[in-house]
């Protein structure tokens, strides 16, 4: 497997609006996505899951959704925290709420586990991110699963500035040609609608148009790139010993 490419397409923030759910259907369906990560906290997940559902091949994890962090003139500020990020014990109860409710909605354990704004890459929710992940068998966003996770596909700079060219059908194309051989992760945020209050909005329907472009298939295949969900990535890896089935 080490000397193919696969490439994993998947969409955060799912469950979040119900534009966010249009628009990683319609990239699914008509698109390049292969997988989803479920914000189990908000209004819209209820209908994420029904869509999810009638859509078998799209695989589904859980979104950890602990705060949400926003950028203007430079300078970040916080938007909302659902729990205080460096209290241990309220952390791993907050990640146990949130992989149950994802189990209430999906009828299953997730297909992998990232979070939102990447808080597991910061402690304590690395650490509890990770057992949950290895109790599962399933991958955790660039630490659990080998997968080689690019977020070049973003229509922001570091610090919240515009950057249209990022998330056009040309610059997916070029990230798709110079991917390293194994397995990467893209990351990608699309919509149909402006219909939540984000920094990131304009560009969701930005990314949506380049994602489900026709052009984006053929340049897979030119590039011998084949696409994959993280339900098949997590079937390669070794099944915990009394964890989840």
């Amino acid at each position: 497997m080490s000397s193919e490419k696969r490439l994993i397409v998947n969409a955060d923030d799912f469950g979040r609006s119900t534009g966010i759910n249009k628009g990683i259907i319609r990239a699914h369906q008509n698109g390049i996505v292969t997988s989803a990560s479920l914000m189990v906290r908000w209004p819209a997940a209820v209908e994420a899951a029904k869509l999810a559902r009638r859509n078998p091949n799209l695989s589904v994890g859980l979104h950890l959704d602990i705060s949400e962090w926003t950028c203007q003139n430079g300078s970040w500020s916080l938007v909302y925290q659902v729990i205080p990020p460096d209290d241990y014990a309220a952390v791993r109860q907050e990640v146990a709420r949130q992989l149950a409710e994802f189990r209430s909605l999906m009828g299953c354990d997730p297909s992998h586990i990232d979070s939102h704004q990447h808080a597991h890459l910061k402690p304590p929710l690395t650490q509890i991110a990770e057992e949950a992940a290895q109790n599962i068998g399933v991958p955790l966003r660039e630490r659990i699963g080998g997968i080689r996770y690019d977020g070049r596909f973003y229509g922001q700079s570091a610090n919240g500035w515009p950057y249209p060219e990022g998330i056009t059908p040309a610059a997916l194309i070029r990230i798709c040609k110079n991917l390293p051989q194994g397995i990467t992760e893209l990351g990608c945020h699309p919509s149909e609608e402006e219909d939540l209050d984000s920094m990131y909005l304009h560009e969701r329907t930005l990314e949506l148009e380049a994602l489900c472009d026709p052009r984006m298939r053929e340049a897979l295949g030119r590039t011998h790139i084949r696409l994959c969900s993280f339900r098949e990535a997590a079937a390669l890896m070794p099944k915990p010993v009394g964890g989840s089935k």
